[in-house]
This record gives structure tokens, C-alpha cells and sequence, in this order.
């Protein structure tokens, strides 16, 4: 199901995380012939590279830029934050679409477990950093990947990052459980600022790099069946490009997408104690300072 619109977006600037490759370069791509600057962030510089030309080439876009980001290294998101507000003067889009399963099970040199880092914190502290520069560039948007895999979640924050805990199905369901439940609480903590924020469901998404973590049997197991019920790359880079740029959905805000309609999002993302005690301990975890803190800053 497509559900493009073709709004001209020059001298808007996006971010588009995981944008080298699958379903976030089709979005990439997309929003590059709809006139945007595109900032593709990130860990694979070969293929960020390689992406870079193919989108210029494909749409005679020009503005089109990458920037390294390694969202298991909250030193490495930090960095790439200090380069984009040094180099951009606004952000308009920001699209969390970097994910992935199957990774190791291991704490990253942040002391968090690797999955939810991927999936989860390194997205909050990007997007955290972030906001600043959002609310200045308002109307703006922010688009969370979620997956329906979170309602097979559980909420325990106190052994999110065990190791030896989960296997990978639990481990991908607790991280995306936090990403919709961080959906919700940051577009009711910047309700008012001109920044939406809402969820993208892709669904099954055939002949991307999801599963190359996967033990390799049911890797090929999975991708069978992806590619019998799955959508196309083309077909999520167009609901992704829809939900950041649609007209129709300006001031649209807190909801969960999926197949280009609003569905029914987790039970738990609607226990307001339960979402801000997510949020305050993220920034714990990620260990927000004083100076990056914009929400104690705006309470002075």
C-alpha cells in the first residue's frame, strides 16, 4: 500500500538514521526528490558513501550528506550531535529508523544491554539532544520506529539490561515496547512546541539487512516468510517519507502508524507513571548532564 504525497520540501533538512541501506535509504531517496536536505547517519561509511551517490544520482539532488553515528556508543551519538548543530542551522525531520535483532548478548562500554541501546537509548539520547534545534526549526517532526513485536514486551525496567536473560524475539520486544512508550511521553512533553512525534509500524519488510544477526538456519527460515507476507522496501520508504513530510498530518501527533492508517498502540503507553518513570530513568542511563538537560533549563 503507498501512501506518498508529494510535498516540496526545499529548505527543509532531514535525519534519517539507518538511511544507508533497506527501508530507510527508500525513504532517503524519497525525500531527496521531494527537494529536502538529507542527512544520512549511520555506522558504515563505506555504505553511507555509496548511498550518498546513488540518491544524487537517482534524484539530481545534490544536498545530500552523511554523518557517522554508532547508536551502541552513547559517545559516538553525542559526537554526532556536536556536528550537526555545528553544521546545520535547523533540523526539520528527524526519522529513528536504525534498528536491528539478533545482536549479541552482551552490555556495550555504556553498561547497557546491546539490544536495547540499538533499539532503544541510543535513539532517546539522539533525540533528547536533539529537541533544541527541533523546537527552533517547529513545525517540525520526529518518527520513532516501533514493531508489533512490543506486545510480546514486558516493562521491567530494573532487568532491561540483564544479560542471559532474553532471547533475541524478547529482547527486540522489550526494546521496541520502550521505543512506543517513549513515543507517547515525548509528544505529550513537547505538546505545544510545534513538534509532532509519532510511531511507524513497517511491518515484515522483504530484502533488507534485519536479519543478518540472526543464527543463520533461522535467518533463512524468517526470510522465507518475509518474502511470502512481507511488503516491499519501496512500499515502507514511502509511509516513512508520508509520516515525515504528509501535509495531512501536520499537528497529527502521539499515534502509532501502520500500513499509512493510525492502529492501536500498546496498553502500557497509556500508564502516564509508568511512562515518565521510562523517561526520567533514561536519562539516567545515558547520563544526561546538566547542561544538555533543556527540560531543567526551560523549568528555571
Amino acid at each position: 500500500m503507498f501512501c506518498r504525497n508529494n510535498a516540496r520540501l526545499h529548505g527543509k533538512v532531514v535525519i534519517v538514521t539507518g538511511g544507508s541501506a533497506g527501508i530507510g535509504y527508500e525513504a532517503a531517496k524519497i525525500l531527496a526528490e521531494n527537494g529536502a536536505r538529507v542527512i544520512i547517519a549511520s555506522r558504515n561509511e563505506t555504505k553511507m558513501k555509496e548511498a550518498k551517490k546513488r540518491i544524487v544520482e537517482a534524484t539530481n539532488n545534490n544536498n545530500i550528506d552523511y554523518r557517522t553515528i554508532d547508536l551502541a556508543s552513547l559517545k559516538s551519538v553525542r559526537k554526532f550531535v556536536n556536528e550537526t548543530l555545528q553544521l546545520e542551522e535547523r533540523i526539520d525531520v528527524l526519522i529513528n529508523n536504525a534498528g536491528a535483532v539478533g545482536l549479541p548478548d552482551r552490555l556495550t562500554e555504556d553498561g547497557l544491554n546491546l539490544t536495547m541501546q540499538v533499539n532503544y537509548f541510543g535513539a532517546f539520547l539522539l533525540t533528547f539532544l536533539l529537541l533544541p534545534m527541533l523546537k527552533v526549526s517547529a513545525p517540525s517532526r520526529v518518527i520513532i520506529s516501533t514493531a508489533s513485536a512490543m506486545f510480546v514486551g514486558t516493562a521491567d525496567f530494573d532487568h532491561w539490561n540483564d544479560i542471559g536473560r532474553y532471547n533475541a524475539v524478547k529482547s527486540l520486544a522489550n526494546s521496541k515496547l520502550a521505543d512506543a512508550m517513549f513515543m507517547v511521553e515525548l509528544d505529550k512533553r513537547v505538546r505545544g512546541t510545534g513538534i509532532t512525534a509519532n510511531g511507524m509500524d513497517p511491518f515484515l519488510v522483504r530484502n533488507t539487512d534485519i536479519l543478518n544477526n540472526v543464527d543463520t538456519v533461522v535467518a533463512e527460515i524468517s526470510r522465507v516468510f518475509v518474502n511470502i507476507v512481507g511488503r516491499t522496501r519501496k512500499e515502507a520508504g514511502n509511509e516513512m517519507a508520508y509520516l515525515a513530510t504528509s501535509p495531512e498530518l501536520r499537528g497529527v501527533s502521539g499515534r502509532n502508524f501502520k500500513f499509512c492508517h493510525v492502529i492501536f498502540n500498546h496498553w502500557l503507553t497509556h500508564d502516564e507513571k509508568l511512562r515518565q518513570k521510562l523517561w526520567n530513568l533514561s536519562k539516567k542511563l545515558v547520563r544526561i548532564t546538566t547542561e544538555e538537560d533543556w527540560e531543567n533549563r526551560s523549568r528555571a
